[in-house]
């Protein structure tokens, strides 16, 4: 867990990393280190954001750094996908069973308010979709663990090389940010280096897809997704540092924040974590033990209501 962190919505737009950065480090001599393996093969198209920072900036660009990996490691590149493939095959099945709890959930909860043994029910309902969810979790956590201890990718030449290097830059700069893009690309790929044990409990800023990483579960979500289903489903653990939070970026694009049922279906299912709603302008602050939203950050309520910080 970390001591400080600050979350954020997305930058492209309207971006308000700087004030985080300036709560972290006054100093705007001093460089800082981003990570955007989550944009894929434009991860060094940061110009928008160096201009925006107004300091020194290292892109640590992970996502080049493993390319350089798989071209180095043909084995290591292999035994990833297939990795890769067994992932996804438990994602299906999860999804499978996903379904057939979550459909019945969402009838108990609109019932629930009309009787007590409803409501009684319902409470049973989502205890076994939070089994499943970390059923599933584990599940995946064991893929992982299965492919670092078959493998073991840190004692290979190339990796430790890179790793090497990525040690270096961070021990010169005084705030490491995550961004967003592709959450699995951008989870598993710092995964690969171990990327939060060599930064440690130093002061971190994520936004978007880089909160998710950093929480103790990533969930995918969209209410009116173009196909496939739409509950939410548990991609896997994070990295654990932002405890008591689901990540939701883009939530005004994504989520049916109208619709008090599906505002209860999702707030319950996590509870006690705090489903914060990362739409441009959003800011929480972790320290202390506690989360602390900056006026205008929203939030999933168990009434049905998205409520707003207003200070």
């Amino acid at each position: 867990m970390l001591s400080s962190a600050i979350v954020l919505g997305p930058q492209r737009r309207d971006p308000n990393v700087i004030e985080a950065l300036d709560h972290f480090v006054s100093d705007r001599t001093q460089p800082v280190a981003v990570v955007t393996a989550g944009w894929e093969e434009r991860e060094d198209e940061d110009g928008e954001l160096r201009e925006h920072v107004c300091r020194p900036l290292v892109n640590l660009k992970i996502w080049a750094r493993v390319e350089r990996i798989f071209a180095k490691d043909k084995q290591l590149h292999e035994a990833i996908r297939e990795r890769d493939t067994t992932w996804k095959r438990a994602q299906e099945l999860y999804r499978l069973r996903l379904d057939g709890l979550m459909g019945a959930s969402r009838e108990l909860l609109r019932q629930s308010g009309q009787d007590a043994m409803a409501a009684a029910e319902e409470q049973d309902s989502w205890d076994l979709v939070r089994g499943l969810d970390q059923q599933h979790a584990a599940r995946i956590a064991q893929i992982h663990a299965d492919f670092f201890e078959q493998h073991q990718p840190a004692e290979r030449a190339a990796v430790q090389a890179e790793r090497r290097a990525l040690e270096k830059q961070l021990g010169e700069v005084a705030c490491l940010m995550v961004a967003g893009g592709h959450i699995g690309v951008l989870l598993h790929r710092m995964q690969l280096f171990d990327l939060l044990a060599l930064w440690g409990d130093r002061p971190v800023i994520a936004w978007s897809a880089g909160a998710m990483a950093l929480s103790e579960r990533v969930v995918l979500f969209h209410d009116e997704p173009p196909q496939g289903s739409s509950w939410a489903e548990v991609m896997e653990a994070g990295f654990g540092l932002l405890p008591d939070l689901v990540a939701l970026p883009h939530a005004r694009h994504r989520l049916q924040t109208d619709d008090s049922l599906r505002v209860r279906m999702l707030s319950r299912r996590f509870a006690p974590a705090k489903c914060a709603l990362l739409d441009y302008g959003a800011r929480w602050d972790w320290h202390g033990g506690k989360w602390t939203g900056h006026a205008g950050s929203r939030q999933l309520g168990f009434d049905g209501l998205v409520e707003e910080v207003s200070q």
